[in-house]
C-alpha cells in the first residue's frame, strides 16, 4: 500500500457497452475543448432525457448514474485508454451505433470541428471500421442534419431532378 493510496477514488464501475456508449459521447462533446448547449441536449436525448415537471430536461435516476460514471471515467482516462478498454467489449452493432451517434453529436452544432474529426478517426481505427464501410451511414447523418434544404431555395439538393441516393 502506497502512502497516498487512501486518496485514490476508484469508482468500481466496470466498463460495459452502455458505459462505453455514454463515455464516448462525452469524449466527442469535449474534443474541441468546450461542450455546447446543442451537444448537451443531444447527449440528454440519446441517454433518455426526461422532463422534471418544471420544464427542465434531465436524465432519469438510472441514466444519471450512467452519466456520473461516464463523467468520472472521462476525467480520469485518455481516449486511447478508453478505446483499448472499450473496443474489445463491443459487438459490431454496438460499434456502429456508437459511431453513428458520435457523428450525429459532432454535427449537432453545425460542422464537426477538426478535433472532433481527428477523434472520430481514432474511433474508426480502434473499432476496425473503414471509412468506406462507414460512408453510407455518414451520408445519412449529414442529410439528417442539413436543415438548410428547408431554408435555402437555391440549395443544390433542392434543384429540379436532384434525387438523394446513398453511395454505392
Amino acid at each position: 500500500m502506497g502512502l497516498f493510496d487512501m486518496f485514490k477514488s476508484d469508482s468500481g464501475d466496470k466498463m460495459t457497452p452502455h458505459l462505453a456508449f455514454a463515455t464516448s459521447l462525452l469524449y466527442m462533446m469535449s474534443a474541441d475543448g468546450e461542450m455546447d448547449n446543442e451537444e448537451v441536449g443531444h447527449l440528454l436525448s440519446v441517454l433518455g432525457g426526461q422532463d422534471d415537471g418544471r420544464g427542465t430536461i434531465g436524465v432519469g435516476a438510472q441514466n444519471q448514474a450512467l452519466l456520473d460514471s461516464a463523467l468520472k471515467y472521462r476525467r480520469k482516462n485518455s481516449v486511447e485508454t478508453f478505446l483499448q478498454e472499450a473496443a474489445p467489449l463491443l459487438s459490431d452493432a454496438q460499434k456502429m451505433c456508437m459511431l453513428v451517434n458520435l457523428i450525429d453529436s459532432s454535427l449537432v452544432d453545425g460542422q464537426p470541428e477538426p478535433e472532433e474529426q481527428v477523434l472520430f478517426g481514432k474511433f474508426l481505427t480502434a473499432f476496425g471500421i473503414s471509412e468506406a464501410r462507414f460512408r453510407p451511414f455518414f451520408e445519412v447523418i449529414v442529410l439528417k442534419n442539413d436543415r438548410s434544404v428547408f431554408t435555402n431555395d437555391n440549395h443544390p439538393k433542392n434543384q429540379a431532378g436532384y434525387q438523394v441516393k446513398l453511395p454505392a
